[in-house]
C-alpha cells in the first residue's frame, strides 16, 4: 500500500513538472519576454518624461512672448513657467493612470442617470 501511494506520488510529481516545463517554455523565450518588456518601460518613461518637458517649455514660450507683447515684464513668464509645470504634471498623472479624464459621453451618460434616480 505504502509503495502504491509512492509511485502514484512520484507520478504526479513527474506530470508536475513535465506541465511547468511546457508553461514557462525555453530560456529563449523568457529573456525575449523580459526584453520586451524592458523595452516598453523605456517607452513609456521617454514618452512621460517629454510630456513633462513639454508642457513646462510651452508655458515658458508663452509667458516670454506675453511679456514681449505686454508690460508685465518677468510676471508672464513665471505664472506660465508654474501653469506649465502644473500642465505637464497633470499629463504624467494621466498617462501613469492616477487621473482619468471623463469622456464626454460619460458625462452625458452620468446626467441621465441623475435625472432617472429616485428623489427620497
Amino acid at each position: 500500500m505504502e509503495t502504491d501511494r509512492q509511485d502514484s506520488l512520484e507520478a504526479r510529481m513527474e506530470k508536475l513538472h513535465k506541465e511547468l516545463g511546457h508553461a514557462q517554455g525555453s530560456p529563449e523565450e523568457a529573456a525575449r519576454a523580459a526584453s520586451d518588456n524592458d523595452r516598453k518601460g523605456y517607452s513609456q518613461a521617454l514618452k512621460i518624461s517629454s510630456e513633462f518637458i513639454a508642457a513646462v517649455i510651452v508655458g515658458a514660450m508663452l509667458g516670454y512672448l506675453l511679456d514681449l507683447v505686454l508690460p508685465t515684464k518677468p510676471w508672464g513668464l513665471v505664472i506660465f513657467l508654474l501653469l506649465g509645470f502644473c500642465a505637464g504634471i497633470l499629463n504624467v498623472l494621466r498617462v501613469v493612470g492616477v487621473v482619468t479624464a471623463p469622456h464626454p459621453v460619460d458625462r452625458i451618460g452620468e446626467a441621465r442617470n441623475k435625472d432617472k434616480r429616485p428623489k427620497p
